[in-house]
């Protein structure tokens, strides 16, 4: 299999895209929580990272394959985002919808780094309402999370806009991703600058580190090494140096350089990136686990699908980049390993979670969060930088 290949790649995100083709609930939005074989198992719940997420992931469809019903699709998930999930009174989002009504009406940065990305992916593709929205959340990220002193933003806060003490990198990873692509579609300098002055902070690191990125502060943003310790497989707070945030991390270097070309870009991409290939690649079993420890001591073993394929988009974008072949055998490596246990062959997506040994967890292919999002831009940020056939 050639991974390179731009005809593969689309094929794979078309494959991809058909097993969420009976995913749209006619009442509004998308189901969410979806079998192997594609049955869906709860129609009550909708998180906001998966309605912002179909949203992103039709607007790219309609860009790269112009189907009209994309499009349609595209702005049936911006229309839920934007009358259901957010609250007109305080300019919130709800973090989980049960049944069209707030379940759990936490506001966090996450979520409205994502409700950012996703509205600058309707203006993309022609929703001009989106342009007023993309504002419209940067205002509200500015004035409810922005932290000015430390150059990052608070990541939750309950409905009324209480702040809570928590404070971590991987929501301003995702505010970083939404600035850069609100600067992209707007042009307007302030969004690209905010992307420079997060990317700044939390790739800078430390000796103490090994300069990696922590995944957790205290409120003074020194890092907090004991927050869920104990608490193994977290999905959105995992404790220790994430393979997948690293990589991830140095993608977005990548794409920031190409609006503002600085070395430390580069430096720090390089060395994110190498040193996650270093201590996580399982070099038994194959795959990039979830997790370890700042001296790179195995921590989380499990494979999940998004440390893959953020990993590989990282590898081609550094193989480009600096015209390396070793970045661009890290890229087919990957693949070949994600071919071979994460992709479903007979249903088609990617499976959601392995053990260490490369079996499946459950039958629950894509849980709430997860509509594989994160494979499809992976081949999508592949296709922007592999030469056209």
């Amino acid at each position: 299999m050639n991974f390179r290949r731009r005809s593969f790649l689309l094929s794979h995100i078309q494959k991809t895209l058909d097993f969420y083709d009976k995913s749209v609930d006619p009442q509004g939005g998308f189901y969410h929580f979806f079998k192997d074989d594609g049955t869906i198992y709860d129609k009550h719940t909708r998180h906001i990272v998966s309605s912002t997420r179909f949203v992103i992931n039709y607007a790219l469809a309609y860009i790269h394959f112009g189907k009209k019903e994309y499009l349609d699709r595209t702005r049936h998930a911006v229309d839920y985002v934007r009358n259901v999930h957010r609250n007109p009174e305080t300019g919130g989002y709800a973090w989980v919808i049960y049944d069209g009504k707030p379940k759990d009406d936490t506001n966090h940065c996450y979520g409205l780094a994502f409700v950012l990305l996703c509205y600058t992916y309707a203006l993309r593709v022609g929703i001009e309402e989106a342009r007023e929205w993309i504002r419209e959340t940067y205002d509200t990220m500015e004035k409810r999370f922005w932290e000015e002193k430390y150059g990052v933003y608070a990541i939750e806060a309950t409905n009324d806009w209480k702040l809570s003490d928590y404070r971590g990198q991987n929501d301003n990873m995702h505010a970083c991703e939404a600035m850069i692509a609100a600067y992209e579609v707007t042009n307007e300098k302030f969004y690209l600058e905010r992307a420079k002055t997060i990317a700044e902070v939390l790739t800078k690191s430390s000796e103490e580190l090994h300069y990696q990125i922590w995944e957790h502060y205290k409120l003074d943003w020194t890092p907090d090494f004991e927050y869920n310790k104990d608490a193994v497989s977290e999905i959105f707070r995992p404790w220790g140096i994430q393979t997948g945030h690293q990589t991830e991390w140095a993608k977005l270097l990548l794409i920031l350089d190409r609006h503002d070309p600085q070395p430390w870009h580069v430096e720090r991409a390089v060395r994110l990136f190498d040193r996650a290939m270093k201590y996580g690649w399982d070099q038994k079993n194959g795959g990039l686990i979830y997790g370890y420890d700042i001296e790179g001591n195995l921590h989380d073993g499990d494979k999940y699908y998004w440390v893959q394929a953020e990993s590989l988009a990282a590898a081609a974008l550094l193989g480009d980049r600096l015209k390396d072949e070793q970045y661009w055998q890290w890229y087919d490596k990957i693949w070949d390993y994600s071919w071979t246990y994460f992709v479903d062959h007979k249903y088609g997506a990617w499976y959601r979670l392995l053990t260490p040994t490369n079996e499946k967890c459950s039958d629950e292919k894509s849980p709430g969060g997860k509509n594989d999002y994160h494979t499809m831009c992976a081949c999508y940020e592949a296709l922007n930088v592999i030469d056209k056939e």
